[in-house]
């Protein structure tokens, strides 16, 4: 199938919106994604497979993100390979299900977006050793938890309640409680 080249973000050879919502469908096989969806249903908030939608990002969206009441959005733009769809996929199931569980989360709330993007690092493997190896970071010991934050306060500069320290200063005050919540797993995969 063709490519396109997406030099821009210095990307080449990412995937059209087409290959990126198959590799979305493939991405439901996965143990992990069919377990989320499994306890975001048991939780009172299904997702059907229309829930996901691959699309060509603008500005800076990252990867790819999840809008309460919208769902699940994968960037073609940023994708190369199936294991990256399968990351943004399980990393936004659990932003799903924190929303789904909170009463009261406001996305807009530095210290909320902090803990969700928390857990959903240490959750979904995002910070796994051998993605960091290939990201260019070769830190043998305490990776994760440097990968995490660093990746939560790139996710927290698009919020504008974020600005100056407020992201620094949000992440820490909700770090231990954040990373130590599991739910829905036992524990951290």
């Amino acid at each position: 199938m063709a490519q396109k080249d997406s030099s821009a973000h210095g990307l080449e050879n990412v995937k059209t919106v087409e290959e990126v919502q198959a590799m979305i469908q493939k991405s439901f096989r996965l143990p992990m994604v069919k377990f989320l969806r499994q306890r975001l249903a048991k939780a009172g908030c299904p997702v059907s497979d229309n829930f996901f939608k691959a699309s060509e990002c603008k500005g800076a969206h990252g990867t790819g993100g999840f809008v309460p009441g919208s769902g699940i959005f994968v960037c073609s733009n940023y994708m190369r390979i199936q294991d990256e769809v399968d990351q943004v996929v399980i990393h936004e199931l659990i932003n799903a299900f924190d929303d789904c569980r909170a009463v009261n989360i406001d996305w807009s709330d530095c210290a909320h977006q902090a803990c969700s993007e928390i857990r959903a690092g240490h959750l979904s493997g995002d910070c796994h050793f051998k993605r960091e190896l290939l990201r260019g970071h070769m830190k043998l010991r305490g990776h994760e938890p440097e990968c995490i934050k660093r990746r939560v306060l790139k996710s927290l500069s698009s919020n504008p309640n974020c600005a100056g320290s407020a992201a620094q200063d949000s992440m820490e005050a909700v770090w231990d409680i954040c990373y130590n919540d599991t739910k829905p797993f036992d524990r951290a995969p």
